[in-house]
């Protein structure tokens, strides 16, 4: 799946879209903080760099928002450290 994300500045965080059902099915919006990306993903990047951590690590961020999205499918998804803490305990 592409990444397709947005930097955040007032927020220090990245807003980017997932695709639950696959490419043709709804497109999600989720978003994750520079802090988790640092602190869950071991991230160095800040600022509009922290879009090359979320592209680097695409493939567990987007699997921690649809689990969340699954989880709850009105609610908002902001991953937080906790999403990364359960899907490594499932593994």
């Amino acid at each position: 799946m592409d990444f397709e994300g947005i930097y955040c500045f007032d927020t220090a965080t990245v807003r980017f879209a997932v695709y639950p059902d696959g490419p043709d099915g709804a497109r999600v919006l989720a978003q994750i903080s520079q802090d988790v990306l640092h602190d869950a993903l071991g991230a160095k990047e800040i600022g509009e760099h922290t879009l090359h951590a979320c592209k680097r690590h695409f493939d567990v961020i987007s699997a921690a928002a649809v689990a969340r999205f699954r989880a709850d499918p009105h609610g908002p998804i902001v991953l937080a450290c906790a999403d990364f803490a359960r899907m490594r305990a499932r593994q």
